[in-house]
C-alpha cells in the first residue's frame, strides 16, 4: 500500500503567499507558528503481528488521518513492545496502538497522555490457551492444568493477551504463578502469529494468542483449528486502544486530540475497510480510567510502578 505524497511550497511560493494572502490563522493546526508546514505526525502499533505486514495495512489509514486531519502523517513500525512504548516516552510518535498493558506503561511515562480511542472488542477482550492436537489435551470450560506439564509459548513479554492477562488468569485458577505452574519454562515468541505457527508446527505443545488474531487466521487458511486446537478461553479483560502523546495540543493547536478522535472513530462508517488492520469491527471512544484494572494488574506484577 502506498504512503500519501504530500505537496510542499518552495520558498519561492511561499514568499507569494505571504505577499499576497491574508496572514493566516497561527491557532489552525495544519501549520506551525509563522506559516511553516505543518510538523509530520507519526504513529505506531506494537507489532503483535508481522512488521512488515502491518506497515501495508496502516500506511492507508495514515492516509486517511491525514485527509481528515491537515497534516502530514505517517506510520512507524517498532521493532518490539518495549520500543513502542520507549518511542512514545521520547516524543518520536505522538499516537500509537497500544495493548491493555503497553498503553498503561505510556500513559505512567508520559503525563497527560490520553486513551482516546479502542475497539469495540476492546472492551471484552479474549485470550485462547491453544494446544497441538497430539498433546492431549481437550477443549474445556474448566481451565486444563495439564498445560503446566507441555512444553509452552507465550507471544511477548508485556504482550496483554499473549501473556500477562493469561499469567494473572493462570495464577487466579490455580493458586500458582506462572513460574510454579510451568515444569518447563516457557518461551516468547514475539508475536501471536508466531505462537500459532509454532504450536500447529509441534515445535511448541501449546501457547496463548490473542482471540482476534487466531479467529482471523483460521478464516484466512493459514491455521488449521483441528490441528492448534483452542482448548481453554479466559474471562473478558480490556486490552488495545489508541493512546494520544499530549504534545499533539501543543504542535497542532488547542482541541487537536478531540480533532484526531473523532477521525478515528469516524473510520467506523468513513473507511471501513481501514479497520481490518486491527482487525476491529467497529472504534468507539476510551478513556484512562476504563483501563483501571488492567493497571491494578500491572502494579501487582511490577509492570508499572
Amino acid at each position: 500500500m502506498k504512503r500519501p505524497v504530500f505537496l510542499r511550497l518552495t520558498l519561492a511560493g511561499l514568499c507569494v503567499l505571504g505577499a499576497c494572502s491574508p496572514r493566516p490563522d497561527t491557532t489552525a493546526p495544519a501549520a506551525q507558528p509563522g506559516g511553516a508546514p505543518a510538523k509530520t505526525l507519526r504513529f505506531s502499533a506494537i507489532p503483535n503481528q508481522n512488521s512488515t505486514e502491518l506497515k501495508a495495512k496502516f500506511d492507508p489509514m495514515a492516509a486517511y488521518l491525514s485527509a481528515e486531519l491537515g497534516v502530514p502523517v505517517e506510520f512507524v513500525p517498532s521493532s518490539d513492545y518495549k520500543a513502542s512504548v520507549d518511542m512514545f516516552k521520547n516524543g518520536q510518535i505522538q499516537l500509537a496502538w497500544f495493548g491493555g498493558v503497553t498503553g498503561v506503561q505510556a500513559r505512567a511515562a508520559v503525563p497527560g497522555a490520553l486513551a482516546i480511542v479502542q475497539g469495540k472488542e476492546d472492551t471484552a477482550f479474549q485470550s485462547f490457551f491453544i494446544a497441538h492436537k497430539d498433546a492431549g489435551l481437550q477443549p474445556s470450560e474448566a481451565f486444563p492444568e495439564g498445560l503446566g506439564q507441555l512444553k509452552f509459548a507465550f507471544g511477548a513479554e508485556t504482550s496483554t493477551s499473549g501473556r500477562v492477562m493469561p499469567s494473572w488468569f493462570i495464577k487466579q485458577q490455580t493458586g500458582k504463578t506462572e513460574d510454579q505452574f510451568f515444569a518447563e519454562k516457557p518461551i516468547f515468541t514475539g508475536s501471536h502469529d508466531k505462537t500459532c505457527e509454532l504450536v500447529e508446527a509441534g515445535q511448541v505443545q501449546a501457547g496463548v494468542v490473542d482471540y482476534t488474531v487466531y479467529n482471523k487466521r483460521v478464516a484466512a487458511g493459514t491455521t488449521k483449528p483441528d490441528v492448534c486446537q483452542v482448548v481453554w478461553k479466559t474471562p473478558p479483560f480490556l486490552d488495545y486502544n489508541f493512546t494520544a502523546h499530549p504534545s499533539l495540543e501543543t504542535d497542532y493547536g488547542a482541541g487537536f486530540t478531540d480533532k484526531l478522535k473523532a477521525a478515528l472513530i469516524g473510520m467506523t462508517t468513513k473507511q471501513p475497510d481501514l479497520l481490518k488492520a486491527f482487525p476491529r469491527e467497529a472504534l468507539i471512544e476510551a478513556k484512562n480510567d476504563d483501563y483501571k484494572p488492567v493497571e491494578d494488574v500491572c502494579r501487582e506484577l511490577g509492570l508499572v510502578r
